[in-house]
């Protein structure tokens, strides 16, 4: 690995601060190239790269930041072989899961080639206007259709595998990865879903019926849904919670599993259940502040 990849949190002065340190780290100690943001590289005095070429480049990708930050590069890297060492500055955070206190250590054992991957599919989400694709992107936690503040419950046709599955009439649909079950998906009620699993979940957003509940599918399917006429102009795509698009009547988002996938670099110090009990707070007993 001798092309390293820093993703900071944009506006962050801590996150600045302590990529510094490390492509300091990197460079003076380790002999490693630094492939970084201009933000980063300016203090560095070195050249900046625009995020598709350090995913394109790098060996390795070191995330300082919160899942956000770590979405942002996720979906820049178009082919597998591109690990991810995901940093948490003290978010919530699920994807980011080795803490600060960790980074040396763990950085020290990822050069030596000690470290363990955790493969995670993405999907591909491809958006019709008129017979034409005008949108095309992958995703590693959610795509999500919903409707503004304001708008009315609104219909959308879900068909998978050209099989009519039901003309959903709610605030929206939720399409999401294994990896982004503790997500949005999560708190419409859907299921918590093993993150190295393949399987795409479908949950409904508010459904106008209580009988429609989110629906795991397997990953080989296509999922095709239509947002049929709707008197309100305030329906949206949005790809990972960071890119959207204004739908239409007669929009069609066809969703499948993507042609290739990312790893994650694991903590060496916690388990996938481990970080659930922790972010979750499970087993946790409500205290009240009065007691």
């Amino acid at each position: 690995m001798q092309n390293i990849g820093i993703i900071i949190k944009r506006n962050n002065p801590r996150a600045l601060t302590i990529g510094i340190k490390l492509s300091s780290w990197l460079l003076k100690e380790c002999g490693r190239r630094i492939l970084c943001e201009t933000e980063l590289a300016e203090p560095l005095a070195i050249t900046g790269f625009s995020k598709s070429e350090i995913a394109a480049s790098a060996d390795l990708i070191v995330v300082l930041g919160g899942d956000g930050t770590l979405l942002s590069i996720a979906r820049h890297i178009k082919e597998n072989s591109r690990p991810i060492l995901g940093v948490n500055l003290g978010g919530l955070g699920f994807l980011t899961a080795i803490t600060l206190d960790e980074l040396f250590q763990v950085m020290n054992e990822v050069l030596d080639g000690n470290f363990s991957l955790s493969p995670r599919m993405l999907l591909k989400v491809s958006l019709y206007r008129e017979g034409r694709r005008i949108s095309h992107h992958n995703v590693l936690n959610d795509a999500v259709i919903n409707k503004g503040a304001m708008a009315r419950i609104i219909d959308l046709q879900t068909v998978i595998d050209d099989n009519l599955v039901n003309t959903f009439k709610s605030d929206g649909l939720i399409f999401s990865t294994p990896t982004g079950s503790t997500g949005y998906s999560l708190s419409a009620g859907g299921p918590i879903v093993f993150p190295t699993l393949n399987s795409i979940t479908v949950a409904p957003i508010c459904p106008h019926t209580l009988s429609n509940r989110p629906l795991i599918v397997p990953p080989e399917v296509s999922i095709e849904t239509t947002l049929i006429a709707t008197d309100s102009d305030d329906v949206f795509l949005t790809l990972d919670g960071q890119t959207g698009f204004p739908l239409q009547p007669l929009d069609r988002i066809v969703i499948s599993k993507a042609d290739h996938s990312i790893e994650l670099i694991t903590s060496p110090s916690k388990t996938y259940f481990e970080v659930l009990r922790n972010k979750l707070k499970w087993g946790e007993r409500y205290r009240n502040s009065g007691e």
